[in-house]
């Protein structure tokens, strides 16, 4: 089976940025920095139109859950009204007919909340993957720096006739600054899980607040449903 775009993403994501910056300084080269960024631009692109594609398909799923959760509630109370009516053969086709809608509602639902899912993982997947291609772009061009003072500490240690005599950048110094570019991709490493943990509350607090609503809307439906109720007995009680 061919790996998804999400395991593609996974794979650049949990790819050592330390170990590309080590890889470089060895070959004296951006090259597989730049390889690593064409992948992670190609894969976002793939990316954002699964995304899309997850996204689309989460509002449609939402919307006929919507609509038969609806009609099955309203057929509900209809089903209440013809057995007061003493139309039971209606109320028993009504009823057939609410199981069937109950039932699809609940699918949609299921679906809607599978999809719904996949479409979050997708949206945080992309969070990390930017993160990841802003940090290593922006080190790309320090490594490009630091690989052009090593190249030119190796040819003027070619034309001087001891090390004693150069003047330039020490071995040290060449190592602090790999130093500092490690330290950097340690705080960014920090800051995008920060980053991924806030993303991660925002869906907890998006979820409990539509399950509130969800809760609220069924109680005025049952309350309100039972006061229209009395309000039509006590009227056929007055004819």
């Amino acid at each position: 089976m061919a790996p998804s775009i999400i395991d593609k993403v996974n794979t650049l994501i949990s790819a050592s940025l330390h170990g590309l910056v080590d890889r470089a300084l060895q070959s004296n080269s951006v090259a597989v920095m730049d390889e690593y960024i064409r992948q992670v631009e190609r894969n976002l692109e793939a990316l954002e139109d699964s995304a899309a594609t997850i996204g689309g398909t989460v509002k449609t799923l939402k919307r006929k859950h919507d609509e038969f959760a609806s009609a099955a509630d309203k057929l509900d109370r209809d089903i209440d009204t013809l057995i007061i009516s003493g139309k039971d053969s209606l109320a028993a086709a009504a009823q057939a007919e609410l199981n069937t809608k109950q039932q699809l509602a609940q699918d949609y639902y299921e679906q809607w909340q599978d999809q719904e899912k996949q479409y979050q993982a997708m949206l945080d997947a992309r969070l990390k993957l930017e993160a990841r291609l802003t940090t290593i772009k922006g080190e790309r061009e320090k490594m490009i720096a630091l690989i052009e003072l090593v190249e030119a500490k190796k040819s003027v240690t070619k034309t001087m006739k001891s090390l004693d005599q150069l003047s330039g950048v020490t071995d040290a110094e060449i190592s602090g600054l790999a130093d500092q570019i490690r330290g950097r991709l340690d705080q960014e490493d920090a800051r995008l899980d920060m980053a991924t943990a806030r993303i991660s509350d925002q869906i907890d607090d998006a979820v409990r607040s539509g399950e509130i609503d969800r809760q609220l809307e069924e109680r005025k439906r049952r309350l309100l449903g039972g006061q229209q109720g009395g309000a039509s007995s006590g009227n056929s009680d007055a004819s």
